[in-house]
Protein backbone atom coordinates (compact mmCIF):
# COMPACT_ATOMS: atom_id res chain seq x y z
CA UNK A 1 0.00 0.00 0.00
CA UNK A 2 1.29 2.98 -0.99
CA UNK A 3 0.62 6.26 1.09
CA UNK A 4 1.43 9.44 -0.91
CA UNK A 5 -0.18 9.56 -4.67
CA UNK A 6 -0.04 13.84 -4.50
CA UNK A 7 2.64 15.25 -2.99
CA UNK A 8 4.46 18.57 -4.44
CA UNK A 9 8.30 19.00 -3.34
CA UNK A 10 10.33 22.20 -3.93
CA UNK A 11 14.08 22.83 -3.30
CA UNK A 12 16.22 26.01 -2.76
CA UNK A 13 19.79 26.66 -3.26
CA UNK A 14 21.77 28.67 -0.81
CA UNK A 15 22.30 31.32 -3.21
CA UNK A 16 18.85 31.36 -3.71
CA UNK A 17 17.67 31.92 -0.64
CA UNK A 18 17.02 35.39 0.67
CA UNK A 19 19.37 34.24 3.87
CA UNK A 20 21.86 31.74 2.81
CA UNK A 21 19.74 28.88 3.84
CA UNK A 22 19.51 25.72 2.32
CA UNK A 23 15.81 24.92 2.16
CA UNK A 24 13.41 21.68 0.86
CA UNK A 25 9.99 21.70 1.28
CA UNK A 26 6.94 19.60 0.08
CA UNK A 27 3.49 18.72 0.93
CA UNK A 28 2.55 15.28 2.92
CA UNK A 29 -0.72 14.15 0.68
CA UNK A 30 -2.43 11.25 1.49
CA UNK A 31 -5.74 8.77 0.38
CA UNK A 32 -7.77 10.33 3.26
CA UNK A 33 -9.08 13.47 4.27
CA UNK A 34 -7.98 12.41 7.56
CA UNK A 35 -5.08 10.36 8.53
CA UNK A 36 -3.85 11.98 12.04
CA UNK A 37 0.29 12.21 12.62
CA UNK A 38 2.13 13.31 15.14
CA UNK A 39 5.30 14.97 15.75
CA UNK A 40 8.09 13.78 17.70
CA UNK A 41 11.94 13.41 18.39
CA UNK A 42 13.44 10.26 17.96
CA UNK A 43 16.84 9.93 20.57
CA UNK A 44 19.88 8.78 19.72
CA UNK A 45 20.91 5.79 20.22
CA UNK A 46 24.58 4.34 21.02
CA UNK A 47 25.65 0.36 20.59
CA UNK A 48 22.35 -1.07 20.61
CA UNK A 49 22.32 -4.87 19.15
CA UNK A 50 19.48 -6.24 17.88
CA UNK A 51 17.65 -3.39 16.33
CA UNK A 52 15.37 -4.19 13.16
CA UNK A 53 12.40 -2.51 11.45
CA UNK A 54 9.35 -4.56 9.69
CA UNK A 55 6.53 -3.08 7.71
CA UNK A 56 2.75 -4.38 8.39
CA UNK A 57 2.16 -3.13 4.88
CA UNK A 58 4.56 -5.67 2.63
CA UNK A 59 6.66 -7.35 5.10
CA UNK A 60 10.35 -5.59 4.46
CA UNK A 61 12.15 -6.48 7.66
CA UNK A 62 15.68 -5.39 7.81
CA UNK A 63 18.43 -5.01 10.72
CA UNK A 64 19.25 -1.33 12.25
CA UNK A 65 22.78 -0.24 12.75
CA UNK A 66 24.33 -0.61 16.38
CA UNK A 67 24.64 3.47 16.07
CA UNK A 68 22.72 6.21 15.39
CA UNK A 69 21.83 10.19 15.44
CA UNK A 70 19.00 11.88 16.87
CA UNK A 71 15.99 13.02 14.29
CA UNK A 72 13.10 14.08 14.23
CA UNK A 73 9.94 12.79 12.26
CA UNK A 74 6.32 13.25 11.63
CA UNK A 75 4.60 9.49 11.09
CA UNK A 76 1.39 8.36 11.37
CA UNK A 77 -0.69 7.81 14.46
CA UNK A 78 -1.95 4.38 13.96
CA UNK A 79 1.65 3.06 12.29
CA UNK A 80 0.40 -0.39 13.31
CA UNK A 81 -2.28 -0.43 10.31
CA UNK A 82 -0.48 2.23 8.16
CA UNK A 83 2.68 1.85 8.57
CA UNK A 84 5.47 4.26 10.44
CA UNK A 85 5.83 6.93 7.08
CA UNK A 86 8.03 9.36 8.92
CA UNK A 87 8.22 11.46 5.78
CA UNK A 88 10.21 14.59 7.09
CA UNK A 89 13.36 15.23 9.69
CA UNK A 90 16.49 16.91 10.24
CA UNK A 91 19.22 14.74 12.14
CA UNK A 92 22.14 16.09 14.59
CA UNK A 93 24.53 16.37 11.86
CA UNK A 94 21.85 19.08 10.58
CA UNK A 95 21.53 16.69 7.37
CA UNK A 96 17.54 17.19 6.14
CA UNK A 97 15.57 14.33 4.59
CA UNK A 98 11.76 14.64 3.13
CA UNK A 99 10.67 11.19 1.76
CA UNK A 100 8.68 10.78 -0.24
CA UNK A 101 7.60 12.41 -3.82
CA UNK A 102 5.78 9.38 -5.50
CA UNK A 103 7.24 9.00 -8.70
CA UNK A 104 5.82 6.14 -11.90
CA UNK A 105 8.80 4.92 -14.15
CA UNK A 106 7.10 3.64 -17.44
CA UNK A 107 6.26 0.22 -18.49
CA UNK A 108 9.37 0.36 -20.96
CA UNK A 109 11.84 0.60 -18.19
CA UNK A 110 9.83 -1.54 -15.44
CA UNK A 111 9.40 -4.71 -17.67
CA UNK A 112 13.32 -5.00 -17.81
CA UNK A 113 13.63 -3.69 -13.55
CA UNK A 114 10.29 -4.48 -12.14
CA UNK A 115 9.40 -3.55 -8.79
CA UNK A 116 10.45 -5.54 -5.74
CA UNK A 117 7.08 -6.62 -3.71
CA UNK A 118 9.17 -6.84 -0.29
CA UNK A 119 11.27 -3.96 -0.95
CA UNK A 120 12.38 -0.77 0.85
CA UNK A 121 9.27 1.43 0.54
CA UNK A 122 8.02 4.80 1.57
CA UNK A 123 7.22 3.61 4.55
CA UNK A 124 10.30 2.61 6.20
CA UNK A 125 13.13 5.10 4.29
CA UNK A 126 13.26 7.49 6.85
CA UNK A 127 13.86 5.04 9.74
CA UNK A 128 16.51 3.33 7.47
CA UNK A 129 18.55 6.23 6.56
CA UNK A 130 18.33 9.50 8.15
CA UNK A 131 19.61 8.17 11.52
CA UNK A 132 23.15 7.02 9.67
CA UNK A 133 24.01 10.00 7.28
CA UNK A 134 26.31 12.75 7.92
CA UNK A 135 25.51 14.94 4.70
CA UNK A 136 23.34 15.21 1.92
CA UNK A 137 25.45 13.34 -0.47
CA UNK A 138 26.42 10.66 1.84
CA UNK A 139 22.61 10.06 2.35
CA UNK A 140 21.87 9.83 -1.38
CA UNK A 141 24.58 7.56 -1.73
CA UNK A 142 23.48 5.48 1.46
CA UNK A 143 20.05 5.14 0.37
CA UNK A 144 21.58 4.22 -2.87
CA UNK A 145 23.20 1.35 -1.24
CA UNK A 146 19.75 0.38 0.38
CA UNK A 147 18.07 0.51 -2.25
CA UNK A 148 21.12 -1.70 -4.64
CA UNK A 149 20.43 -4.50 -1.69
CA UNK A 150 16.65 -4.72 -1.28
CA UNK A 151 15.20 -3.37 -4.11
CA UNK A 152 12.24 -0.80 -3.84
CA UNK A 153 8.35 -1.62 -4.40
CA UNK A 154 7.78 1.66 -6.04
CA UNK A 155 8.66 4.88 -7.59
CA UNK A 156 9.88 7.05 -4.96
CA UNK A 157 11.72 10.54 -5.16
CA UNK A 158 13.83 11.92 -1.65
CA UNK A 159 14.44 14.96 -0.75
CA UNK A 160 18.23 15.60 1.29
CA UNK A 161 19.86 18.40 2.01
CA UNK A 162 22.73 19.85 4.31
CA UNK A 163 24.06 24.02 5.05
CA UNK A 164 25.69 23.63 1.79
CA UNK A 165 23.96 21.36 -0.82
CA UNK A 166 20.55 20.22 -1.76
CA UNK A 167 19.88 16.94 -3.55
CA UNK A 168 17.07 15.36 -5.47
CA UNK A 169 17.01 12.17 -5.88
CA UNK A 170 14.90 9.47 -8.05
CA UNK A 171 13.84 6.56 -7.86
CA UNK A 172 12.16 4.86 -10.57
CA UNK A 173 12.53 0.80 -10.89
CA UNK A 174 13.18 -1.79 -8.63
CA UNK A 175 16.78 -0.90 -8.56
CA UNK A 176 17.68 1.93 -10.60
CA UNK A 177 17.66 5.95 -9.80
CA UNK A 178 19.50 9.31 -10.10
CA UNK A 179 19.87 11.59 -8.24
CA UNK A 180 21.17 15.14 -9.09
CA UNK A 181 22.18 18.03 -7.02
CA UNK A 182 20.62 21.83 -7.49
CA UNK A 183 22.85 24.10 -7.81
CA UNK A 184 23.34 27.11 -5.23
CA UNK A 185 21.38 29.52 -7.29
CA UNK A 186 18.96 27.82 -8.55
CA UNK A 187 15.54 25.97 -7.49
CA UNK A 188 13.09 22.78 -8.75
CA UNK A 189 9.86 21.79 -8.04
CA UNK A 190 8.69 18.20 -8.72
CA UNK A 191 4.65 16.88 -8.59
CA UNK A 192 4.48 12.76 -8.89
CA UNK A 193 6.50 12.74 -12.45
CA UNK A 194 10.18 11.73 -13.04
CA UNK A 195 11.83 15.72 -13.03
CA UNK A 196 15.24 15.23 -14.02
CA UNK A 197 16.23 16.01 -17.43
CA UNK A 198 19.85 15.90 -18.61
CA UNK A 199 21.56 13.49 -16.61
CA UNK A 200 26.09 14.31 -17.12
CA UNK A 201 27.52 11.25 -16.31
CA UNK A 202 31.11 13.42 -16.48
CA UNK A 203 30.12 15.22 -13.66
CA UNK A 204 30.19 13.06 -10.77
CA UNK A 205 29.62 16.48 -8.27
CA UNK A 206 26.55 17.25 -9.73
CA UNK A 207 25.10 13.25 -10.33
CA UNK A 208 25.19 10.51 -8.85
CA UNK A 209 23.20 7.19 -10.55
CA UNK A 210 22.62 3.39 -9.65
CA UNK A 211 25.58 1.12 -10.51
CA UNK A 212 24.89 -0.29 -14.57
CA UNK A 213 21.95 2.55 -15.39
CA UNK A 214 23.71 3.29 -18.81
CA UNK A 215 23.81 -0.29 -19.35
CA UNK A 216 20.51 -0.57 -18.53
CA UNK A 217 19.72 1.57 -21.02
CA UNK A 218 21.55 1.00 -23.92
CA UNK A 219 20.98 -3.09 -23.80
CA UNK A 220 17.36 -3.04 -23.55
CA UNK A 221 17.25 0.14 -26.05
CA UNK A 222 15.57 2.40 -23.69
CA UNK A 223 16.53 5.83 -24.60
CA UNK A 224 14.11 7.40 -27.18
CA UNK A 225 16.28 10.15 -28.12
CA UNK A 226 18.85 10.71 -30.83
CA UNK A 227 21.15 12.98 -28.66
CA UNK A 228 21.87 12.83 -24.82
CA UNK A 229 20.59 11.09 -21.82
CA UNK A 230 17.06 12.50 -20.83
CA UNK A 231 16.42 10.74 -17.48
CA UNK A 232 12.58 12.14 -17.66
CA UNK A 233 12.32 10.83 -20.95
CA UNK A 234 13.61 7.32 -20.60
CA UNK A 235 12.16 6.44 -17.50
CA UNK A 236 9.05 8.97 -16.82
CA UNK A 237 5.45 9.22 -18.17
CA UNK A 238 3.27 11.65 -19.84
CA UNK A 239 -0.23 10.75 -20.11
CA UNK A 240 -3.43 12.44 -19.56
CA UNK A 241 -3.01 12.13 -15.93
CA UNK A 242 0.32 13.56 -15.93
CA UNK A 243 -1.12 16.72 -17.86
CA UNK A 244 -4.29 17.53 -15.61
CA UNK A 245 -2.86 16.25 -12.30
CA UNK A 246 0.57 16.88 -12.25
CA UNK A 247 2.38 18.87 -14.61
CA UNK A 248 0.39 22.37 -13.66
CA UNK A 249 1.34 22.01 -10.14
CA UNK A 250 4.61 22.67 -11.12
CA UNK A 251 3.58 25.17 -13.70
CA UNK A 252 1.67 27.05 -10.99
CA UNK A 253 4.95 27.09 -8.49
CA UNK A 254 7.31 28.70 -11.64
CA UNK A 255 4.68 31.19 -12.16
CA UNK A 256 4.45 32.56 -8.52
CA UNK A 257 8.52 32.60 -8.27
CA UNK A 258 8.82 33.52 -12.25
CA UNK A 259 5.83 35.37 -13.09
CA UNK A 260 7.16 35.72 -17.00
CA UNK A 261 6.53 32.27 -16.93
CA UNK A 262 4.24 31.22 -20.28
CA UNK A 263 0.86 29.90 -19.33
CA UNK A 264 1.99 26.19 -20.30
CA UNK A 265 0.20 24.06 -17.49
CA UNK A 266 0.25 20.88 -19.62
CA UNK A 267 4.08 20.93 -20.80
CA UNK A 268 6.13 17.84 -20.73
CA UNK A 269 8.72 19.80 -21.18
CA UNK A 270 8.86 22.68 -17.94
CA UNK A 271 12.63 22.84 -16.77
CA UNK A 272 13.77 21.07 -13.58
CA UNK A 273 16.45 23.43 -12.70
CA UNK A 274 14.95 27.32 -12.37
CA UNK A 275 16.41 30.78 -11.78
CA UNK A 276 14.96 33.86 -10.45
CA UNK A 277 15.81 37.39 -10.91
CA UNK A 278 14.91 37.68 -6.89
CA UNK A 279 15.68 35.81 -3.73
CA UNK A 280 13.40 33.09 -2.25
CA UNK A 281 11.87 33.84 1.12
CA UNK A 282 10.35 30.87 3.41
CA UNK A 283 7.33 32.88 2.79
CA UNK A 284 7.11 32.00 -0.90
CA UNK A 285 7.37 28.49 -0.02
CA UNK A 286 4.28 28.29 2.03
CA UNK A 287 2.78 30.06 -0.73
CA UNK A 288 3.20 27.85 -3.05
CA UNK A 289 2.71 24.44 -0.89
CA UNK A 290 -1.04 25.98 0.09
CA UNK A 291 -1.83 27.05 -3.02
CA UNK A 292 -4.30 26.81 -5.47
CA UNK A 293 -4.00 28.74 -8.71
CA UNK A 294 -4.98 31.88 -6.76
CA UNK A 295 -5.97 34.43 -9.58
CA UNK A 296 -6.17 32.55 -12.21
CA UNK A 297 -9.19 30.60 -14.16
CA UNK A 298 -8.14 27.28 -12.58
CA UNK A 299 -8.92 28.25 -9.20
CA UNK A 300 -11.34 25.91 -7.37
CA UNK A 301 -12.52 28.29 -5.05
CA UNK A 302 -12.51 30.96 -7.76
CA UNK A 303 -15.08 32.62 -10.41
CA UNK A 304 -14.12 30.86 -13.32
CA UNK A 305 -16.15 28.23 -15.20
CA UNK A 306 -16.81 24.49 -13.94
CA UNK A 307 -14.46 23.56 -17.05
CA UNK A 308 -11.64 25.50 -15.75
CA UNK A 309 -11.59 24.97 -11.95
CA UNK A 310 -12.21 21.84 -11.83
CA UNK A 311 -9.28 21.03 -15.01
CA UNK A 312 -6.31 21.08 -12.51
CA UNK A 313 -5.35 19.51 -9.21
CA UNK A 314 -3.94 22.21 -7.21
CA UNK A 315 -1.14 22.03 -4.69
CA UNK A 316 -2.62 22.97 -2.03
CA UNK A 317 -5.35 20.34 -0.40
CA UNK A 318 -7.67 19.09 2.16
CA UNK A 319 -6.02 15.48 2.45
CA UNK A 320 -2.21 16.96 3.33
CA UNK A 321 -1.19 15.55 6.68
CA UNK A 322 1.54 17.67 7.02
CA UNK A 323 3.19 19.71 5.54
CA UNK A 324 6.98 21.11 6.00
CA UNK A 325 10.00 23.39 4.89
CA UNK A 326 13.07 22.04 6.19
CA UNK A 327 15.94 24.97 6.68
CA UNK A 328 19.59 24.82 7.36
CA UNK A 329 20.91 28.38 8.26
CA UNK A 330 24.24 29.56 7.82
CA UNK A 331 24.25 33.09 9.28
CA UNK A 332 24.01 31.04 12.77
CA UNK A 333 26.54 28.82 14.68
CA UNK A 334 25.78 24.78 13.69
CA UNK A 335 24.01 24.36 16.58
CA UNK A 336 21.02 26.57 16.02
CA UNK A 337 20.95 26.57 12.53
CA UNK A 338 18.34 23.68 11.78
CA UNK A 339 14.62 24.58 11.84
CA UNK A 340 11.78 22.63 10.62
CA UNK A 341 8.87 24.65 9.66
CA UNK A 342 6.04 22.49 10.09
CA UNK A 343 2.25 22.54 9.25
CA UNK A 344 0.48 19.89 10.32
CA UNK A 345 -3.28 21.63 9.54
CA UNK A 346 -3.95 22.84 5.94
CA UNK A 347 -1.20 24.51 4.17
CA UNK A 348 -3.92 27.02 2.79
CA UNK A 349 -5.02 28.12 6.62
CA UNK A 350 -2.40 27.24 9.14
CA UNK A 351 0.94 28.56 9.49
CA UNK A 352 4.19 26.88 9.08
CA UNK A 353 5.57 26.81 12.91
CA UNK A 354 9.30 27.05 13.35
CA UNK A 355 10.44 24.39 15.47
CA UNK A 356 14.61 24.10 17.00
CA UNK A 357 15.79 20.42 15.57
CA UNK A 358 18.34 20.68 18.39
CA UNK A 359 16.06 19.40 21.10
CA UNK A 360 14.84 16.61 23.30
CA UNK A 361 11.35 16.30 22.75
CA UNK A 362 8.17 18.51 21.82
CA UNK A 363 5.12 19.43 23.19
CA UNK A 364 2.34 16.91 23.62
CA UNK A 365 0.05 18.85 21.33
CA UNK A 366 2.18 17.79 18.87
CA UNK A 367 3.70 14.44 19.62
CA UNK A 368 0.39 12.50 20.97
CA UNK A 369 -2.28 13.21 18.23
CA UNK A 370 -5.19 11.15 19.34
CA UNK A 371 -6.98 9.23 16.14
CA UNK A 372 -9.99 11.44 16.63
CA UNK A 373 -10.91 14.77 17.06
CA UNK A 374 -11.48 15.19 21.35
CA UNK A 375 -12.32 18.78 21.94
CA UNK A 376 -11.20 18.28 24.94
CA UNK A 377 -7.56 17.85 23.88
CA UNK A 378 -5.01 20.61 22.83
CA UNK A 379 -4.17 18.18 20.06
CA UNK A 380 -2.28 20.56 16.89
CA UNK A 381 -3.30 18.46 14.35
CA UNK A 382 -7.11 18.69 14.98
CA UNK A 383 -7.08 22.22 15.82
CA UNK A 384 -5.79 23.51 12.92
CA UNK A 385 -7.88 20.72 10.70
CA UNK A 386 -10.92 22.58 12.31
CA UNK A 387 -9.67 26.09 11.58
CA UNK A 388 -9.34 24.84 8.32
CA UNK A 389 -12.82 23.93 8.33
CA UNK A 390 -13.82 26.64 9.56
CA UNK A 391 -12.61 29.35 6.85
CA UNK A 392 -13.06 27.30 4.12
CA UNK A 393 -17.24 27.31 5.22
CA UNK A 394 -17.44 30.69 4.82
CA UNK A 395 -14.42 31.47 2.43
CA UNK A 396 -15.56 34.60 1.18
CA UNK A 397 -16.18 36.13 4.94
CA UNK A 398 -13.39 34.43 6.55
CA UNK A 399 -10.45 34.45 4.21
CA UNK A 400 -9.07 38.18 5.13
CA UNK A 401 -9.06 37.32 8.77
CA UNK A 402 -7.39 33.90 7.90
CA UNK A 403 -4.72 36.10 5.45
CA UNK A 404 -4.02 38.77 8.38
CA UNK A 405 -3.77 35.80 11.27
CA UNK A 406 -0.79 34.15 8.65
CA UNK A 407 0.52 37.25 8.16
CA UNK A 408 1.09 38.05 11.93
CA UNK A 409 1.90 34.44 12.53
CA UNK A 410 4.77 34.68 10.34
CA UNK A 411 6.38 38.33 11.62
CA UNK A 412 5.21 36.46 15.10
CA UNK A 413 7.38 33.52 14.63
CA UNK A 414 10.40 35.86 13.12
CA UNK A 415 10.50 37.80 16.51
CA UNK A 416 10.80 34.56 18.14
CA UNK A 417 13.50 33.30 16.16
CA UNK A 418 15.83 36.57 16.08
CA UNK A 419 14.90 36.38 20.07
CA UNK A 420 16.00 32.95 20.85
CA UNK A 421 18.99 33.42 18.79
CA UNK A 422 20.46 36.02 20.50
CA UNK A 423 19.47 34.21 23.86
CA UNK A 424 21.14 31.38 23.35
CA UNK A 425 23.85 32.37 21.11
CA UNK A 426 26.86 31.44 23.70
CA UNK A 427 25.20 28.07 24.65
CA UNK A 428 26.55 25.02 23.82
CA UNK A 429 25.90 21.05 24.34
CA UNK A 430 23.14 20.03 26.05
CA UNK A 431 22.54 23.48 27.99
CA UNK A 432 21.65 24.76 24.40
CA UNK A 433 19.29 21.67 23.72
CA UNK A 434 17.52 22.29 27.00
CA UNK A 435 17.02 25.98 25.91
CA UNK A 436 16.01 25.30 22.48
CA UNK A 437 13.54 22.36 23.52
CA UNK A 438 12.13 25.06 26.11
CA UNK A 439 11.86 27.87 23.10
CA UNK A 440 9.49 24.97 21.14
CA UNK A 441 7.29 24.65 24.24
CA UNK A 442 6.90 28.29 24.77
CA UNK A 443 5.83 28.92 20.98
CA UNK A 444 3.62 26.29 21.02
CA UNK A 445 1.65 27.79 24.05
CA UNK A 446 1.50 30.98 21.98
CA UNK A 447 0.28 29.39 18.21
CA UNK A 448 -2.45 27.19 20.15
CA UNK A 449 -3.55 29.87 22.27
CA UNK A 450 -4.19 31.74 18.73
CA UNK A 451 -5.68 29.12 16.96
CA UNK A 452 -7.98 28.63 19.74
CA UNK A 453 -8.92 32.45 19.34
CA UNK A 454 -9.54 32.13 15.79
CA UNK A 455 -11.21 28.92 16.19
CA UNK A 456 -13.69 31.01 18.76
CA UNK A 457 -13.61 34.09 16.59
CA UNK A 458 -15.38 31.84 13.46
CA UNK A 459 -17.60 30.29 15.47
CA UNK A 460 -19.29 33.12 16.65
CA UNK A 461 -19.08 34.69 13.62
CA UNK A 462 -20.74 31.33 11.92
CA UNK A 463 -23.77 31.63 13.95
CA UNK A 464 -24.92 34.97 12.60
CA UNK A 465 -24.36 33.58 9.43
CA UNK A 466 -27.16 31.26 9.58
CA UNK A 467 -30.04 31.27 6.24
CA UNK A 468 -32.71 30.11 9.14
CA UNK A 469 -33.53 33.88 10.41
CA UNK A 470 -36.58 35.62 9.38
CA UNK A 471 -36.69 39.66 10.02
CA UNK A 472 -40.50 40.71 10.03
CA UNK A 473 -39.84 44.21 9.12
CA UNK A 474 -37.29 43.53 6.31
CA UNK A 475 -39.46 40.50 4.78
CA UNK A 476 -42.71 43.02 4.39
Amino acid sequence: MKKETACTSILVGKHASIDGSTMIARNDDTFHVLAPHRFYMHPAWKGEKGLSVKSPLNGFEAPLPENGYRYNAVPNVDKEHLGDYEESGINAKNVAMSATESTYGNERTLAFDPLVADGLDEDLIVNMTLPFVESARHAVEYLGQLIKQYGSPAGNSVLFSDNDNVWYMEIVTGHHWVAQRIPDDAYAVAANQVSIQQVDFNDSDNFIWSEGIQEFVAAHHLNPDKDGWNFRHIFGTMNEKDRHYNTPRVWYAHHILNPETPEEPESAELPFIMHTDHLITREDIAQILGSHYNETRFDPLGHGSDADRLRYRPIGLNRTQNSHILQLRNDVPEGQAAIMWLNIGLPTYSPYVPFYCNADDTDPSYSTTPLELDVDKDSAYWLHRSLGMLVESHYSKFIQQNRDYLTESYRLFRVHLAATDQATAELTGQALTDALTQANYQLVAAVKAEAKKQIASMLMQGLELSQLTFNMDKNL
